[in-house]
């Protein structure tokens, strides 16, 4: 799919480039999670620039910390089998979701249907993949019956709602005050504090991109009119950065220190320190900032950005997933020689969830629309402003 201009690029194009390139981002991510930048220089010879093997080569199967996962070579992670399993819920609803839509679908999906899992190389549950802090969504609510609303409390505070919400942001394209709520009410039962917050962000973000004429500045400056506490504050400081560069290579260690005071994960990625994802109105998750931040570094362009987000390392595949989303949504599709070798190596249709999330959103938009005139029709009855049909 040939990149078009903002201003002309359709919402089925928007969704299918969000989807397609979070999914892309993902993978090529996957392989350096949890590495800092220094670290992936030496490995690989130089950055990344494409598909890589895992970081053990044949060792894969074994090395800790990594196994039993086949990161690398084209194979989508965690992220995106949340992002797909999301859009299911979107097409059995076909409207608007909050935490119950959550717990009656989502939760279900991730411990009833098994599904082909490209890092464990056949099928299982998607629950025996998720990580400790989405398994949580299952623990809560199915096993604890715990308010969907409220579920999310008391669960470690990272990115794990946040790397799922692009579906939210695109549900409610060129409506990021609407993305931003739904993706609290839904988050909520995964997540609380900044690690809800930053959800309801970065649907905010996707919805904006889908705006015609948007630009990353525009994105940046919905973010800031919507985002609370620490959240609000990391995003500022790395944007700021971010405007200095034109170059990922230049913005890494800059923007590792601007959004290093509000990260409470600390220097060491993989030995977290003892305040790390703990409650705080004065710390945010660290991926969404420096997908932004890439985002900007990159002007948007989908190639610059997702590198800038891989080559950053640490939780890299999350913050690609962000940034190739935000990319995708702006109007800058993923390579297509990159969606094709990912959705083969992960046996995947990284376009069918897209063309389904596409049909809902038209659906959904519909229902919304009658609601509206609805309601207007009624304020207006009640003396308001006159309907204008």
């Amino acid at each position: 799919m040939k990149p078009k201009p903002h201003q002309t690029a359709l919402v089925g194009e928007r969704i299918t480039g969000a989807l397609v390139g979070a999914a892309v981002g993902d993978a090529l991510g996957g392989p350096v999670e949890g590495y800092s930048p220094e670290q992936i220089l030496e490995r690989h010879g130089g950055r990344v620039h494409g598909i890589v093997g895992p970081w053990h080569g044949d060792a894969w199967r074994t090395a800790r910390p990594l196994a039993p996962y086949h990161k690398g070579d084209g194979h989508v992670t965690d992220d995106t089998l949340m992002t797909h399993a999301l859009v299911r819920v979107y097409a059995r609803v076909r409207d608007h979701l909050d935490a119950y839509a959550v717990a009656d679908h989502l939760v279900p999906d991730l411990m009833t249907e098994p599904r082909w899992i490209p890092e464990l190389e056949t099928e299982a549950l998607p629950l025996h993949r998720i990580f400790l802090a989405e398994k949580w969504l299952v623990t809560r609510i199915h096993h604890g019956h715990a308010d969907p609303r409220e579920a999310g409390t008391g669960n470690i505070v990272n990115c794990g709602a946040a790397m799922y919400m692009p579906p939210v942001g695109l549900v409610n394209a060129a409506n990021p005050p609407a993305a931003y709520a739904e993706a609290l009410d839904v988050a909520g039962a995964h997540q609380s504090s900044y690690g809800r917050e930053a959800a309801g962000v970065l649907a905010a973000a996707v919805a904006a991109a889908c705006t015609p004429g948007a630009t990353p500045d525009s994105i940046i400056s919905t973010c800031l009119s919507l985002a609370k506490d620490g959240t609000r504050t990391a995003i500022e400081r790395v944007c700021e950065e971010a405007g200095h560069h034109s170059d990922f290579e230049s913005a890494l260690e800059p923007l590792r220190a601007a959004v290093a005071p509000y990260d409470t994960v600390g220097p060491d990625y993989r030995s977290p320190s003892l305040g790390a994802r703990r409650p705080s109105r004065l710390h945010a998750i660290e991926e969404l900032p420096i997908a932004l931040g890439m985002l900007l570094v990159a002007r948007g362009d989908y190639r610059h950005a997702v590198l800038g987000a891989v080559n950053y390392g640490r939780d890299c595949d999350s913050i690609a997933t962000m940034a190739g989303a935000l990319a995708g949504a702006l109007g800058s599709p993923p390579p297509e020689d990159w969606a094709k070798a990912v959705a083969e190596a992960s046996r995947l249709d990284l376009w069918e969830p897209a063309a389904t999330l596409t049909e809902v959103t038209r659906e959904i938009f519909t229902r919304d629309m009658t609601r509206r005139r609805a309601h207007e029709r009624a304020f207006a009855s009640l003396g308001g402003e006159e309907c204008s049909d």
